[in-house]
């Protein structure tokens, strides 16, 4: 075994990865969700996995499954029971991938950074990447671990709710970033989910989440100048997209981009097209 690693940055490669995949504080996961808008993917039967990896269920486990909107965030205490039973400690060095790329994996970042673990970050390309690179890879099983010892201390900020976003639609020193496609976003077509209102939150911006990544990996070169064409200096930014998913790709991409001040709208367009009592807005 080597050392324990303490993670220093958001976004680490393969190479770095299994380099670094004997450290005896690593914990790999894998947050693999169906998209909403599933588009067929080589590994999309999770029948293979990186070695000794292990399933974090964002859906079912790490979400609110009582709420009123999918993928809700679950409160601080059920996060640290939940973490516990994947064996992660205090001390865990977390690296979370997914088989698309980069698709849920950030969402898993955002939510222990949220609860305080910095000492995580996403793996560039994610399975394919690894796959590609022609690292090792194991049948998809629940390793033996034991019980963790993962504290939460949940700070609220990393999430923002509608009665935030409504107090700030006419707020110069905020600019809210909706991650979904242009067609979605100016209501050309319809949404995924039946009933869902299409359009916008009135006076926010489009930014898809395609366009901070190439072949599943993250543009890091270009980053800087794909935020500084949408977030003015200083502004506080907040994220949305479907439902709380992908928005949390441009939190990693601002991020990488030197941008702070970042929340991400966890009811994101479900719910705010749901409720009809809240304004949108189309092209």
């Amino acid at each position: 075994m080597s050392a324990e690693l303490n993670i220093k940055q958001s976004l680490v490669s393969a190479d770095w990865l299994a380099k670094n995949i004997d450290a005896e504080n690593l914990v790999i996961l894998d947050a693999t969700m169906p998209k909403v808008t599933w588009e067929k993917n080589t590994f999309e039967d999770k029948d293979i996995q990186i070695p000794n990896a292990r399933y974090l269920d964002i859906k079912n486990v790490f979400s609110d499954t009582s709420a009123a909107f999918p993928n809700t965030m679950i409160t601080g205490k059920k996060f640290q029971e939940q973490a516990r039973l994947l064996g992660i400690n205090k001390d865990s060095a977390i690296v979370v991938y997914d088989t698309i790329g980069i698709y849920t994996s950030p969402r898993v970042w955002w939510m222990f950074k949220a609860m305080g673990h910095n000492n995580i970050a996403v793996l560039d390309g994610g399975l394919p990447e690894w796959i590609q690179k022609g690292f090792p890879t194991e049948e998809g099983k629940s390793p033996n671990i034991s019980r963790g010892d993962f504290t939460a201390n949940y700070d609220e900020h990393f999430f923002s709710d509608n009665n935030k976003i409504l107090n700030l639609l006419n707020d110069k020193n905020s600019t809210i970033l909706d991650a979904r496609s242009y067609d979605r976003f100016m209501g050309l077509v319809d949404e995924p989910r039946e009933g869902l209102r299409g359009g916008h939150i009135p006076n926010s911006k489009n930014l898809p989440y395609s366009n901070l990544l190439v072949d599943g990996k993250l543009k890091n070169n270009d980053l800087q100048k794909i935020f500084k064409e949408f977030v003015p200096e200083n502004d506080q930014v907040i994220f949305t997209c479907g439902s709380g998913i992908t928005a949390c790709i441009l939190a990693l991409g601002a991020e990488m981009a030197g941008i702070d001040n970042l929340s991400v709208y966890d009811g994101s367009w479900t719910e705010w097209g749901s409720l009809h009592q809240l304004p949108i807005q189309k092209k």
